[in-house]
């Protein structure tokens, strides 16, 4: 029960996390007060959902709620434009796709060694990267099948892999603070 439960968290959390911006707070002062003003990191929350879903929920419910989005979001159940840029089966010639697919092994992973050891940041910000790293490997992959031989292959790998990376990094940190704060509230061991 409690699997199903966190799978559909996880893919509420991915579905909005597609279409949110991830922001950090920047302090500016002035001589009279703080001021904070959000800056935009480039990248959306979807990412983060992936990992935390992972470190609450652990591998099976990290990667039932992603396979469900793949699922919604290629059409098979329904006409549903979920991902990032629509959706449907012809979603699957883009490069982007194989990051979607990176997601699945990227949250179970995430979450086997989320719950390897006993909730510590260290462990639960290891485990995020380590989602991370999956979820770049495959999409890498998946853009050097598509496009092995196209011109604009650097820069695709430019676009989805390494502008992004700095930012998801920050987001993974992010999330095991949040996951490790989260896990101590619902004690989850």
């Amino acid at each position: 029960m409690k699997l199903f439960m966190w799978a559909f968290i996880g893919l509420l959390l991915t579905i909005l996390g597609t279409f949110q911006q991830a922001f950090i707070a920047s302090l500016h002062w002035n001589a009279n007060q703080p001021d904070i003003h959000p800056q935009p990191l480039g990248i959306t929350c979807q990412i983060g959902a992936v990992l935390l879903v992972g470190c609450l929920g652990g591998k099976n419910a990290g990667a039932l709620a992603q396979v469900l989005y793949l699922v919604l979001g290629l059409g098979l159940i329904g006409e549903l434009s979920i991902f990032t840029h629509g959706g449907g089966l012809s979603y699957m010639e883009k490069p982007s796709f194989g990051y979607l697919l990176g997601f699945v092994p990227g949250a179970w992973v995430c979450g086997y060694f989320a719950f390897k050891t006993r909730p510590k940041l260290e462990s639960l910000g290891f485990s995020c990267i380590c989602g991370l790293a999956v979820i770049h490997v495959i999409g890498l992959a998946y853009t050097l099948v598509l496009r092995a031989f196209s011109a604009d292959l650097l820069q695709l790998i430019l676009v989805y892999s390494l502008r992004p990376l700095p930012a998801q990094i920050g987001m993974a940190c992010a999330v095991a603070v949040i996951a490790f704060l989260l896990r101590r509230l619902l004690f989850i061991k």
